[in-house]
């Protein structure tokens, strides 16, 4: 009788597995429960026309998301990392402020408060109820608690389902999002993964997506302790489509919106090079000859990018699992990063 050994899940992705299968439940959860608070946060907007978003690591890639979501409906957002806020400062009055953090307790946002005092449109985005944050700040609260596994998951879920909240509040429909949420679309990564077996590292890219792009690259990075990177497509085009080749994976993110094409020219380009492509689409556009499509129904801002995430972090988990033996354990990081 032969017996095969079964490779225990690593405890760090097991941590990550359960935070995912919440994911949908507390982001309808927070969404519901952030009516109130959104309601005011929307107020703030119409009444300043402009929103500067700051956080750090996820929260910062959330925030380069719902960016152009914002622009979108007239407001005119820019999102930076908190750190950089710190270092040469946008001026601050006459904008609402939302200042992002899962945990609540970062180093950047407690020094920021510190510094600015916070203004009367500066509202907080957290998981945590009882943090720093949220003591200081008028907050959207999200449903579930900490996110305890190291690499953003739930978190970014929960997070733009308080964007959601908000983003209805002006006037957007949330209908077409929640619907992603209530019913996620399941996707095969198995070819997607096989793509990019040999590579030695992986680029993300989109356009209107790129705030998703940069999530997926830092979960990567995270958990694979590889230099994964992303680049906004038009960047990616200006000189470091050098870099492209055999050994270098391309995850692109395509939307049913304007930039559709200039994703698919680039998931052209770049199989031309001979890097595996990936392309994450939710447009209607025709496949890309000689790159993996993970299709998804047509759909733009939120509904894609809550459509798209959760397949797109499985695949980063199963690239990382295959490349690192403890992939979700933190050697050089933490959680919660204390320190700048």
């Amino acid at each position: 009788m032969i017996m095969t050994a079964e490779r225990t899940r690593p405890a760090g992705l097991a941590a990550i597995d359960r935070e995912m299968a919440r994911q949908h439940a507390d982001a309808i959860a927070s969404y519901e429960a952030a009516q109130p608070m959104a309601a005011r946060a929307a107020a703030s907007l119409k009444k300043t026309g402009k929103l500067l978003l700051i956080g750090m690591g996820g929260s910062h890639a959330v925030n380069r998301a719902v960016e152009p979501l914002y622009r979108a409906l007239g407001i005119d957002a820019v999102a930076l990392p908190l750190s950089e806020q710190l270092g040469q400062p946008l001026p601050i009055a006459g904008r609402t402020i939302f200042v992002t953090s899962q945990s609540g307790e970062s180093a950047e946002v407690v020094r920021w408060f510190d510094e600015t005092g916070g203004t009367e449109e500066t509202f907080g985005l957290t998981l945590e109820g009882g943090s720093f944050l949220a003591r200081t700040a008028p907050s959207l609260v999200g449903a579930g608690g900490t996110e305890l596994a190291f690499a953003a998951t739930r978190s970014l879920t929960v997070t733009f389902a308080l964007h959601l909240a908000i983003l209805a509040g002006l006037g957007e429909n949330p209908d077409a999002a929640l619907a992603a949420l209530k019913a996620p679309e399941d996707r095969d990564i198995t070819a997607a993964l096989s793509a990019l077996e040999t590579v030695a590292t992986v680029v993300t890219s989109g356009r209107r997506l790129q705030g998703v792009a940069e999530a997926l690259a830092l979960g990567l990075t995270e958990l694979s302790r590889r230099p994964c990177f992303s680049l906004e497509g038009g960047q990616l085009r200006h000189g470091p489509m050098e870099m492209l080749g055999s050994e270098i994976g391309v995850v692109l993110f395509r939307g049913l919106d304007e930039t559709a094409g200039l994703v698919t020219a680039m998931a052209t380009s770049a199989v031309e090079t001979g890097a595996p492509v990936i392309l994450f689409d939710a447009s209607r556009e025709a496949p890309v000859a000689g790159a993996v499509t993970i299709r998804f129904a047509p759909a733009t801002g939120l509904a894609a990018i809550f459509a798209m995430l959760p397949v797109a972090q499985r695949l980063m988990i199963a690239f990382a699992d295959a490349r690192v033996v403890n992939a979700g354990t933190p050697v050089r990081s933490t959680k919660i990063t204390r320190s700048e």
